[in-house]
């Protein structure tokens, strides 16, 4: 595989034991290899017309391209958000071992 078949997925969850909660189950799954849980955050964002700031948790994910769309699904139907960020950034270039450490944690 080369480095732009692999991805990292940001998520916003609510709380760190949603983060954990969720985390663990797409590793457990081999949907991602691994997980980075950021615990605190603070957003300041515009929802229902009202700036609003709100202490949070980000997730980094690291996975492949192709597990992208069952990550996804998986962490929209357990995020408490009514519209959970979930986003896929191209990972251009990394260290070969890791992909395929990648590979072997993964689907």
């Amino acid at each position: 595989m080369k480095p732009n078949d692999y991805v990292m997925i940001y998520w916003t969850a609510g709380s760190i034991d949603e983060a954990r909660q969720v985390a663990r189950q797409l590793v457990q799954e081999k949907l991602v290899a691994c997980a980075n849980i950021i615990p605190w955050i603070e957003s300041i964002f515009s929802w229902n017309n009202t700036i609003d700031t709100q202490q949070e948790t980000k997730v980094i994910f690291k996975t492949k391209k192709e597990l992208f769309e069952k990550a996804k699904a998986l962490l929209v139907s357990q995020a408490k958000y009514e519209v959970p960020e979930v986003l896929m950034v191209p990972i251009l270039a990394g260290n070969e071992e890791y992909f395929d450490w990648v590979d072997e944690s993964t689907q």
